[in-house]
């Protein structure tokens, strides 16, 4: 499944961990050459020890894509070290702490939008050229996915107010994308995930976890390696080449459309 990725060259931001990991390992699998990263090497280092024996080519860059400046640095290296882009994943981000309104500073702001909206913003920006030129000497689509969010349309829970309001801002902007960049034959869509069983839920406790589960339809938090293959699905023109402007949600049924 999903032969057509083999070579692909696929750059994920935010990918050492969670999601971001399960992906990258499923892209190595199917025999793409893959770019990982983090803001910091260490988590590079580890990520790369389970990525070397599954395939495909893989290497890591160190960037912290909530600074426009290293949005660019990460898209020309990978570009130098892998000659192209064919596929992005906008991966990057995080709830970035919980404040309700009144507890909101311009400092507070910035940080949670920096990681979720920026990033993807100035990633794809510097991107583009290279989507562009690989989309029009494969003569196929080449492919932005972004990580959106169930709190991208139900509002996330108390105290996430930006973190809800940035993926609803990024679903927003991969739908004006579309308007703007399918001439070029680059098509854009989001993974929304919903309760993922990550990092992200670090913060609530084993109760908590179980009440939230038992809402959902399939009864229980989903997987990392339960999402990952959404991406290689919109990844892969041979599966989803006419398909852009799309939301897929991988919720267990949490959230009927």
């Amino acid at each position: 499944m999903f032969n057509d990725l083999k070579g692909k060259r696929i750059l994920i931001t935010g990918s050492t961990s969670g999601i971001g990991l399960a992906t990258a390992k499923a892209f190595a699998r199917s025999g793409a050459k893959v770019g990982i990263n983090s803001y910091r090497e260490e988590s590079c280092l580890k990520a790369m020890e389970q990525l070397k024996p599954l395939g495909g080519e893989v290497a890591y860059f160190v960037a912290d894509v909530s600074k426009s400046e290293d949005c660019q640095t990460l898209v020309n290296d990978f570009v130098e070290r892998f000659g192209g882009i064919d596929v992005l994943i906008n991966n990057a981000g995080g709830l970035g702490g919980r404040n309700g309104l009144e507890a909101i500073t311009d400092e507070f702001y910035d940080h949670v939008m920096n990681l979720n909206a920026r990033s993807a913003m100035m990633v794809t920006k510097y991107s583009i050229p290279h989507l562009r030129a690989a989309a029009k000497a494969s003569g196929q689509t080449t492919s932005v996915i972004s990580s959106g969010s169930i709190a991208g349309r139900e509002g996330g829970g108390p105290g996430a107010s930006l973190y809800a309001s940035s993926k609803a801002w990024l679903h927003s902007m991969h739908r004006n994308w579309v308007k703007e960049l399918t001439k070029d034959n680059i098509r854009f869509n989001v993974v929304a995930p919903g309760s993922i069983d990550t990092a992200f839920h670090s913060d609530k406790s084993p109760e908590l976890i179980a009440k939230i589960g038992s809402t959902i339809p399939m009864g229980r938090f989903g997987t990392s390696e339960e999402v990952a293959p959404s991406y290689l699905f919109l990844a892969s023109h041979a599966c989803s080449g006419y398909i852009t402007g799309q939301i897929i949600d991988v919720n267990g049924g949490q959230m009927a459309p």
